[in-house]
């Protein structure tokens, strides 16, 4: 089963949660931003699209990076300098868009009525207890917070502890870029399209569960991760990228879990990747000028990526 939630959060989507967990995180401590010595490889998740008269580039994007990051590659630069539009998949750097964002993310991830350590298995808590203690993080903080919401923070929290960060992002790098110049920003979904690809659009917390008890069950190899993350992006390594959601075991969960992780890959995978496609064919027959940024995974992971929905389509398609 290639399914693993916390890496598939990191690389697709979310965007806009990162502003939440910002939210959150803000006043903790964090380490030193990795080294990586990794040169620039040949290929980049770069692609140009193309019909009869007009083309759209398809820039892949990690949503926390850091420093080493930067410059972009020249090809990418010149690529999105030339553009009219920008597009993103949600554009957070909207002020509107942000509190949209904080108002759904409490809406849907608060408990009112319960606390965690009653919703989720003593051994989970206990676990996330210890995590917590570890990290020097009031585990207070997530006392009154859906499972799915507690998953994601921890996934985003890992990631800013081993030096990564939102600010870095290569979509929150473009969006700053674009509004210092003018350049108009596009998103491709809503506040409420993102949430409830992450949470689900039904009330109940055992999908939510089962992706806490994944993202726990992986954090101990999460500097590795970090490392062949960063690699697989400069070098534009689309076997080592899907190396990385390769490795769960399905002896380690239950029947409903592996049901419930599948459902969690269509609807932050599949559903999007094919209305991304949709977006990015109208734009071609609209004859916009336009990059777009999305998470690495919706160009690079599956027979079901937006590039090979593309092709299918038949448009032309090549990589830089």
């Amino acid at each position: 089963m290639k399914n693993k939630s916390r890496l598939l959060r990191a690389l697709l989507g979310s965007c806009l949660m990162c502003c939440f967990i910002a939210f959150l995180v803000a006043c903790s401590e964090s380490a030193t931003s990795p080294e990586s010595s990794d040169s620039w490889g040949e290929k980049h998740f770069l692609w140009k699209v193309s019909d009869e008269n007009s083309s759209v580039w398809l820039l892949g994007s990690i949503h926390v990076a850091d420093e080493s990051f930067y410059p972009l590659p020249t090809v990418i630069d010149s690529a999105f300098s030339a553009a009219s539009e920008l597009v993103v998949e949600i554009n957070t750097s909207d002020k509107n868009v942000e509190n949209e964002v904080l108002q759904l993310t409490l809406a849907r991830g608060v408990l009112w009525d319960e606390s965690l350590q009653d919703l989720v298995p003593t051994e989970l808590w206990n676990s996330l207890d210890s995590l917590c203690k570890a990290w020097n993080f009031p585990i207070a903080t997530f006392v009154s917070m859906r499972p799915w919401l507690v998953a994601t923070t921890i996934s985003s929290y890992a990631y800013t502890r081993a030096g990564m960060n939102s600010e870095y992002g290569i979509d929150f790098v473009l969006m700053d870029r674009a509004t210092k110049s003018g350049k108009p920003i596009v998103s491709l979904e809503t506040a409420k399209e993102q949430i409830d690809a992450i949470a689900g659009t039904t009330d109940s917390d055992s999908a939510g569960i089962c992706m806490l008890k994944s993202t726990m069950r992986e954090l101990p190899g999460i500097e590795s991760e970090i490392a062949n993350l960063i690699r697989a992006w400069k070098t534009g390594d689309d076997e080592l990228l899907n190396g990385l959601e390769s490795n769960v075991h399905v002896e380690d969960y239950t029947p409903s879990e592996i049901l419930f992780m599948e459902e969690f890959k269509q609807r932050i995978l599949v559903n999007r990747n094919a209305k991304m496609a949709d977006s990015v064919a109208s734009f071609l027959r609209d004859d916009r000028n336009v990059f777009v940024v999305v998470g690495a995974a919706h160009l690079a992971y599956g027979p079901y990526n937006v590039i090979e929905n593309l092709k299918n389509r038949g448009f032309a398609v090549e990589r830089f």
